[in-house]
């Protein structure tokens, strides 16, 4: 005879299934406007797809080829690996991961909400975590999502820098996860224009950009290495 106990864990059970496929829909999905002034939302909006036609725009000029995709290849048995790089690397870093599901963090500010809504467009999830705990919220949030098996992404410097000085929160974020760190750099053969670290590529009547993607032997969790190698693999 089963127990009252045991006819309760199954609706228990099914209710936290329930809340954790929540949490995922809502990394992936716009967030409400309302606190925001009327200006403001209309600012937000305009600004989020602004940024997504830029990046949608300058990203499809570029031609990509691969370097170190095995590392890749080993990062991910088990699961997604927790992506690093540099912020001046980012824009087109964005088009080339877009629509793979990747998390990153934003912040609950005006400046975080266009962010999020341009990213969610090219595919990606914000985790944004509370108002009250900020970056510690967001961090909690995105271990919660990859423990679902979303990949996660970190610009490891910040948007504020110092430039090249890399901070904990993708190491915190494998630690809490088990996931590897993945390192790695979008690198542009040529440009014709930089605004101070982004090189920007405008339009598809200029000659094709050519960049590549270096996947570089990665740092592991609890300081285990992935075997370096360097074939190129086109993509």
């Amino acid at each position: 005879m089963r127990s009252h106990a045991q006819d309760e864990e199954v609706p228990r059970d099914a209710l936290t299934a329930a809340k954790e496929d929540e949490r995922v829909a809502r990394a992936y999905r716009f967030a409400e406007l309302s606190a925001y002034t009327f200006g403001q939302r209309l600012a937000i909006r305009a600004a989020d797809l602004a940024f997504y036609s830029a990046i949608s725009l300058i990203g499809s000029t570029a031609r990509f080829s691969v370097e170190g995709w095995e590392n890749w290849e080993e990062a991910s048995r088990g699961g997604p690996p927790i992506y690093a790089f540099w912020h001046e690397r980012i824009f087109l870093s964005t088009y080339f991961f877009r629509r793979r599901r990747i998390v990153v963090m934003t912040s609950q500010s005006f400046d975080g909400e266009y962010i999020a809504r341009f990213i969610q467009r090219l595919g990606y999830g914000a985790a944004r975590g509370s108002s009250t705990r900020g970056g510690v919220g967001a961090l909690v949030e995105m271990a919660r999502l990859v423990r679902r098996g979303c990949p996660a992404a970190f610009t490891v410097d910040g948007p504020r820098g110092p430039r090249r000085e890399a901070k904990t929160g993708a190491l915190l974020l494998s630690k809490k996860t088990g996931r590897p760190v993945l390192p790695f750099s979008v690198n542009a053969e040529r440009f014709f224009a930089r605004w101070g670290n982004l090189a920007v590529l405008i339009g598809r009547l200029l000659p094709v950009i050519r960049s590549f993607i270096a996947f570089p032997a990665g740092v592991g969790t609890g300081c285990r290495y992935l075997s370096p190698s360097r074939a190129p693999l086109s993509a």
